[in-house]
């Protein structure tokens, strides 16, 4: 696949399979919140959040509009925005070290079971630090 496509690419095709494998697993998600940026801010992801029963929480793209746009405003919570930074940290530190942990780690089990310590070493470091 070429790179030059936006980050939205499929977004409406990969939210659906991840609502439907969401609802075969059992899990229940009505009332959660889809934390994206604002490369994700499209009519079709929002639409399929609120048809799924999930709050769309993404900041707004202006697109380059020139005047303000019409209608209702759309949802956002700027609290709940806030808060995606941990888990984009958590995808940084994957990463970031998924080179070097895969050079030595032979099943996959050893290496995803590495994630919960690691993780929460690093978590551990920055609440020690705050005291």
């Amino acid at each position: 696949m070429a790179g030059n496509h936006n980050d939205a690419f499929n977004l409406k095709q990969h939210l659906q399979m991840v609502f439907k494998s969401m609802k075969r697993l059992g899990l229940v998600f009505a009332g959660a919140y889809f934390n994206a940026d604002k490369a994700f801010d499209t009519k079709a992801a929002r639409k399929i959040c609120f048809n799924h029963g999930v709050i769309p929480n993404m900041a707004e793209n202006k697109r380059n509009r020139k005047g303000v746009k019409r209608g209702r405003p759309r949802l956002f919570n700027a609290e709940v925005y806030k808060r995606r930074f941990t888990s984009e940290r958590s995808f940084a530190w994957i990463d970031k070290f998924r080179a070097l942990l895969l050079r030595f780690e032979r099943r996959d089990a050893y290496y995803l079971g590495g994630h919960p310590i690691a993780f929460t070493m690093i978590n551990l470091r920055h609440v020690i630090a705050a005291q």
